[in-house]
């Protein structure tokens, strides 16, 4: 399964640049420089003891929560899904503890959850809620796992089936390849999801999760939490100038408009993700004691190619 995380004694790194200063204050969301370690991807910027160079992983189940804390109780952050690629920095007991490479957040999840890479490109996106992942090619086999919305997958194409570069079979009315719907587009299909704090599927997802999920599929990268998004999505816009399409950024909250004056989102207050007239939206923040309720709006970039 390839090399473990070991740390790295300061004194075998080599070429270590010389450090003077304060520690720059680093999110630690996003990076991972604790009082017993350093990813050595920081040497040149943090003094540390030991440094520890990450272990490729991925996820080999369909969906794995992200927790705050080793084990199962402890709150979750975010999910991984099946087939996206995670880094790990030390390992405690059944759990390891790392980073998801597709929007760098920083996590605990389950070992088991975790195998080593394929190297095979992704070539296809499950289109489906969730889709069955058969043993043969063949719609009465086994049903061997069901994958999540969303979930970048590799494979050729054998008849009906896509065959999985690791084994098993998903239909093709179940796949598209990896094409540029729009942000907006892609959200809708949550529609009706219910509201999970941490959740990135239909099955289950929060506000910045949506937001996430629906640029990924359209190839646009983001990271995990809205007030990250708000720093580095795309480009700011005056409220006065919104369209369909930009992210509106509230206090913890974000969601993609759906015409000037509609927000679809995935929200607490109603516990659901559907859309809603903006207006309401800020007038309840307002009741709720919000001074500024809205932050700030974003115009995504242009998708990129796979």
């Amino acid at each position: 399964m390839g090399v473990k995380p070991e740390p790295i004694p300061a004194a075998d790194m080599p070429l270590r640049a010389h450090l003077t200063g304060p520690t720059p204050a680093l999110d630690p969301r996003r990076f991972i420089a604790r009082a017993d370690f350093v990813e050595v991807g920081l040497a040149d910027r943090i003094s540390a003891a030991h440094y520890v160079a990450p272990w490729r992983q991925r996820a080999v189940a369909a969906v794995t929560p992200v927790r705050a804390t080793a084990g199962p109780a402890s709150r979750a952050v975010s999910a991984v899904l099946y087939g996206e690629v995670f880094d790990v920095f030390e390992i405690v007991g059944d759990w390891a503890f790392g980073r998801s490479v597709h929007d760098d957040y920083v996590g605990w999840l389950p070992l088991a959850a975790l195998g080593d890479p394929v190297v095979a490109p992704r070539t296809a996106r499950i289109t489906a809620r969730v889709a069955p992942s058969f043993a043969a090619a063949d719609i009465k086999a086994p049903v061997q796992a069901m994958l999540p919305f969303g979930a970048a997958v590799a494979g050729e194409i054998a008849g009906n089936f896509l065959a999985l570069a690791d084994g098993g079979f998903v239909h093709a009315r179940h796949i598209a390849p990896l094409a540029r719907p729009t942000p907006l587009g892609v959200a809708r299909r949550f529609a009706g999801a219910p509201y999970v704090w941490g959740g990135r599927t239909p099955d289950g997802v929060d506000c910045s999760g949506l937001v996430q999920a629906a640029l990924a599929a359209c190839g646009i990268a983001a990271p995990r939490d809205s007030d990250q998004q708000r720093a580095s999505v795309g480009s700011a816009v005056a409220f006065n100038d919104r369209a369909t399409g930009d992210l509106v950024f509230f206090p913890g909250h974000v969601g993609i408009l759906a015409g000037r004056d509609s927000l679809f989102h995935a929200n607490a207050h109603w516990m659901t993700t559907l859309e809603e007239p903006l207006m309401d939206v800020i007038a309840r923040l307002r009741a709720a004691g919000a001074e500024t309720p809205v932050l700030g709006l974003r115009r995504p970039a242009r998708p990129i190619s796979a």
